[in-house]
């Protein structure tokens, strides 16, 4: 298959290295486009106000490979690549290996699961790979699987417009617990901002915060399905199913009778 790949932490980042060499030696054709240094939590920025420089990368990846590092976004690499980099679209857009989770909510600010939307923005399906660790360098088991996941995607296709949003936890091969279909989950945070004070006596504020215990929002239809954040916990590889499509589905059937209403206040022609 034809793979591209990027991430957000960086054209030198471990996570990446392992992804693309691991699917370039099970006989894929890898073409990777990613930052130039890390741009976690950019979720979907695009660079609009300056140029978007591309830098052919040399003796970082296998032979086999064809790489890029990108001044933008994750979203713009994906976008760049796809749109002038690249001779035809490839049939899967992946990202990561990420160094930390994208758990629950965490997916609306990740650079890693953006990066992967923008393909799917394009009609391309995407899977995004995360290693619930900041500190664990060990990628081998997250690769691996990603290199099972993707020969099974090779005999039965994703729908084009699905994003799997994958979390493999850190722990030993022999440890992992299985893997499991998830619904995302729910994270909260608490005393988000810690305010300090420079050696000049300004006063500025460093994004922290403390992560409560996931805040769960089952419904009747989905209660039975377990989140990403449980499943993750219990040493589960979790595959969440995403799209970019955001309509609250329940919305649209509560909200028919204001329609009605709510023409009485609208301007008259």
């Amino acid at each position: 298959m034809k793979l591209l790949i990027s991430n957000d932490d960086g054209i030198f980042s471990l996570g990446i290295r392992s992804l693309a060499n691991t699917l370039a030696e099970a006989g894929h054709e890898v073409f990777v486009v990613c930052p130039d240094r890390e741009r976690s939590a950019t979720g979907h920025g695009l660079t609009l106000h300056q140029p978007i420089r591309a830098d052919i990368v040399e003796s970082v990846f296998h032979p086999a490979i064809k790489a890029w590092a990108c001044s933008g976004t994750p979203s713009d690499c994906v976008k760049l690549a796809l749109w002038a980099l690249l001779d035809e679209k490839p049939d899967l857009v992946l990202s990561g290996i990420n160094h930390g989770s994208n758990l629950g909510t965490d997916v609306l600010y990740s650079g890693t699961v953006s990066a992967a939307m923008e393909g799917v923005i394009e009609g391309i399906p995407g899977i995004a790979f995360s290693l619930t660790s900041f500190s664990s360098q060990d990628f081998v088991p997250a690769a691996n699987f990603a290199r099972s996941l993707v020969a099974k995607l090779e005999k039965q296709p994703l729908f084009p417009l699905l994003l799997l949003n994958v979390n493999v936890p850190a722990v030993n091969a022999d440890a992992i617990a299985g893997v499991t279909i998830t619904r995302q989950g729910v994270r909260r945070y608490i005393d988000v901002f810690e305010k300090r004070i420079d050696p000049r006596g300004k006063i500025y504020y460093w994004l922290a915060g403390e992560l409560l215990e996931e805040v769960d929002d089952s419904s009747d239809f989905t209660e039975m399905i377990p989140t990403d954040v449980q499943a993750n916990r219990q040493n589960y590889i979790t595959i969440t199913p995403l799209q970019y499509n955001l309509t609250a589905s329940k919305g649209l059937e509560n909200l028919q009778d204001w329609a009605t209403e709510l023409s009485t206040y609208a301007p008259s022609s």
